[in-house]
């Protein structure tokens, strides 16, 4: 392999480092706890994979043979252009009507899902306008305020990620949402909870006696989906979960009654139970697909 090529390679290559999770810490929603030192060395693989998101080009050394070296720009996301709408949205608050109808529409040609455009007001619309609202800035209280209207009408672009190749889902925890991309486009954006980052002990749901204790975080890196339960509700000892896609050991994807403005959950990704139905009928996240969990770590 040439100086040159093995620069290339390093450039595009990320290696995600493994992390050994603490024992007696929860791993997840699912109530698996590591008691022991065997248990907490079995981390879950972190895979191998080109990154989603932009690296910088690396630069040869003087030495190299190579007269010219050609520096391409960075990868970007797929960005879609949408025009602001002639006819402005009103504030509507939560309420059902026409109104609300013309929002909807609005919200799915900006990819935030939900249901229908039918102008009734109901779980999978407030959580697009919550979802929306986390995207532009604005105070995610669920309702179609005069801000929100304004924003809406005026958007430019579909919501995106920041993932800028390939095909995976996106969970930015500093946002709280989660983006589902291919090759790079992002089909839809959801509302979600991730970990609340509190220490908690609570009785185990499932055997009475036994206490769950951990640090409720989701922790960054790149998972795939390897495990899941397709029918209904899943009781965990840290409480019932829906349809569940474990990415890293009990922590995984699913579907839940209560998703917040705020991190909430015991590590686990929430999202509302139609938004997690539609998800397996579409087949969004599949055995195997990548999950990308990030946040802006703290300032020093």
């Amino acid at each position: 392999m040439t100086q040159a090529s093995h620069h290339t390679q390093n450039a595009r290559a990320l290696v995600v480092a493994s992390f050994g999770l603490i024992s007696l810490v929860i791993s997840g929603c699912s109530g698996v706890v590591s008691s022991s030192a065997e248990a907490a060395v079995q981390s879950p693989a972190l895979v191998e994979l080109a990154p989603p998101f932009t690296t910088t080009p690396t630069t040869l050394p003087p030495e190299t043979t190579i007269a010219t070296v050609t520096t391409l720009p960075p990868l970007q996301p797929v960005v879609v252009a949408v025009a602001s709408m002639a006819v402005p949205l009103v504030a509507v608050g939560q309420t059902d009507g026409p109104e609300t109808a013309r929002v909807q529409q609005r919200l799915l040609d900006l990819g935030f899902w939900l249901q229908s455009t039918n102008g009734d007001y109901g779980v999978t619309t407030s959580q697009a306008v919550m979802a929306f609202q986390k995207y532009a800035g604005l105070v995610a209280n669920s309702e179609v305020d005069d801000a929100t209207a304004a924003a809406l009408t005026n958007a430019t672009t579909r919501a995106y990620g920041t993932a800028n190749q390939g095909s995976l889902i996106e969970v930015d925890k500093d946002r709280q949402l989660l983006f589902i991309i291919q090759e790079a486009y992002t089909v839809w954006t959801i509302n979600i909870s991730s970990g609340s980052g509190i220490p908690f002990k609570e009785r185990d749901k499932n055997e009475w006696g036994k206490w769950v204790q951990g640090d409720a975080i989701t922790p960054n890196g790149i998972f795939v989906i390897d495990r899941q339960v397709e029918k209904g509700w899943r009781t965990g000892d840290l409480g019932d979960i829906y349809r569940p896609k474990y990415f890293n050991m009990g922590i995984g994807l699913h579907g839940a009654y209560k998703i917040p403005n705020y991190p909430a959950s015991h590590g686990c990704v929430r999202m509302s139970t139609p938004a997690m139905d539609y998800i397996w009928s579409a087949d969004l996240a599949p055995m195997g697909m990548k999950i990308w969990v990030h946040s802006t770590p703290p300032a020093a």
